[in-house]
């Protein structure tokens, strides 16, 4: 899954909050799976995500669905503060916390997502090295996603947080292009 990078600072403030209670007597990741449990549950029943963000459903009736479709089903921890979230209307904003929450909670564990685009598919043995050499290369465990795009022809295209390292084939024959047009006479 790929991430947005940019948050709110309302949602990073909220999901520094949520990591750091988790932190204190919760299991981080755990938190960090419903959250992801709960983020697929809101993509798939955009209904739902409405419903956490209508203005014009009262605090207290949101209490109340909160309260029924989240208790027993989620850590006392979540549910707590999906009433807290409620009551300060910030429940527009779980899908970016949920996302803040997961990047935060990587950056603890010393883990960075890269993407990988690559023209075909890459074997296991071939995964695991572009694993180890993009986490010896940033000193970190590197958890990387595959994305298959023929168009780049060959090579690999990384995408790190921010920043992006294109050695496609593609790329270099669209530079090598650029080169010999500039020499033209």
């Amino acid at each position: 899954m790929r991430k947005d990078n940019h948050h709110s600072p309302v949602a990073l403030s909220y999901a520094q909050a949520l990591l750091d209670l988790a932190n204190e007597g919760h299991s981080a990741s755990a938190i960090g799976q419903e959250l992801r449990d709960l983020r697929q549950v809101i993509d798939a029943a955009p209904s739902l995500s409405g419903l956490l963000a209508d203005p014009e459903i009262g605090v207290d009736q949101r209490e109340k669905l909160i309260r029924t479709v989240f208790q027993g089903r989620v850590s006392k921890l979540l549910l707590d503060f999906l009433l807290v979230a409620n009551k300060r209307r910030r429940l527009g904003l779980l899908e970016e916390i949920a996302g803040a929450y997961d990047e935060l909670l990587d950056q603890q564990q010393g883990t960075v997502d890269v993407d990988a685009t690559v023209a075909q598919h890459l074997d296991g043995r071939q995964l695991e090295t572009v694993r180890r050499q993009v986490g010896a290369a940033l000193k970190r465990d590197a958890a990387v996603h595959e994305y298959v795009d023929p168009e780049i022809i060959g090579g690999l295209i990384l995408r790190v947080q921010d920043q992006l390292f294109d050695g496609s084939v593609r790329a270099q024959l669209a530079a090598m292009r650029r080169q010999l047009m500039e020499a033209k006479p």
